[in-house]
């Protein structure tokens, strides 16, 4: 692996930083930490791993992703548009009542989104349908799927977890963002589902346990995931809510708030290194 490689990720994932909290800071609304946490994960999807074309959105070979965190819209789009599927002025309209950015994607509004979500809980199950298709048709793309560590307090989660390991989803691989923290508090002063990584375990699942901002990682990761056989694949990443952002990261009231002007300003400067 390309040291120059890692570097222009790593770059790219300080841009959709950014473009995160412009993408809030206008909107005055929005979930900035889980969506900064996630950044680099995605950073590596998008730019790296994922088998797609902006050119041509519905490809029916492409690789699947599923944000089923859909409130961490902003990351995601950033990720869209600097990949070419809209333009990057548009995130600026994130939130606005006629804008196709909405607080959470919408597949048949937004260039690039495989699935509509932001009902946590459910895109695990819709992300083993997009799989099983894939089989069935004898596609050769993969399916990626970001849970949120507090989401998977959902029942559902583990209903379609049992639901993978049954049809031998090895082209599903499953991401959880282990930030530990959601809009109540920690996960374990909400509901623990820790230990996460052998609860998936014993489901069936290979699982990968990473550092979510490590770059290397992350790809190392991935490349892992694929050679996986028999079996669906999740990557426990451990990541900071609000990373990036010093007066942002591990604190829970920035899961759900935008920045004021002061604080645009000082997020900004310091994402740019100033």
């Amino acid at each position: 692996m390309e040291k120059t490689e890692i570097q222009e990720l790593e770059q790219e994932a300080r841009k959709v930083r950014e473009d995160i909290i412009d993408e809030v800071y206008y909107a005055k609304s929005g979930h900035p930490g889980g969506s900064l946490s996630i950044t680099d994960i995605l950073t590596v999807l998008y730019f790296k791993e994922m088998n797609i074309n902006p050119e041509n959105p519905n490809w029916e070979e492409r690789d699947r992703f599923v944000l089923s965190k859909g409130h961490c819209s902003p990351a995601l789009y950033s990720c869209l548009a600097n990949r070419g599927f809209f333009p990057v002025e548009d995130l600026k309209t994130f939130r606005d009542i006629h804008s196709y950015l909405q607080g959470h994607p919408d597949k048949n509004k937004v260039p690039g989104v495989d699935m509509t979500t932001g009902s946590l809980g459910q895109g695990l199950s819709v992300a083993n349908g997009m799989a099983i298709a894939g089989k069935m048709d004898k596609k050769g793309y993969r399916v990626y799927c970001v849970l949120g560590d507090g989401e998977i307090e959902e029942g559902q989660i583990w209903e379609a977890a049992m639901a993978a390991n049954k049809y031998k989803l090895d082209n599903l691989c499953v991401i959880v963002d282990n930030n530990n923290l959601q809009i109540d508090g920690t996960i374990e002063e909400v509901m623990s589902s820790y230990p996460i990584d052998e609860k998936f375990r014993s489901f069936g699942f290979q699982v990968i346990n990473i550092n979510g901002h490590d770059i290397e990682e992350i790809i190392k990761a991935f490349e892992v995931a694929r050679n996986v056989k028999g079996k669906p694949t999740c990557i426990i990443a451990k990541t900071i809510k609000g990373k990036g952002v010093a007066f942002m990261e591990n604190q829970a009231g920035w899961h759900g708030k935008a920045p004021n002007e002061e604080q645009y300003k000082q997020a900004i400067e310091e994402l740019r290194g100033e």
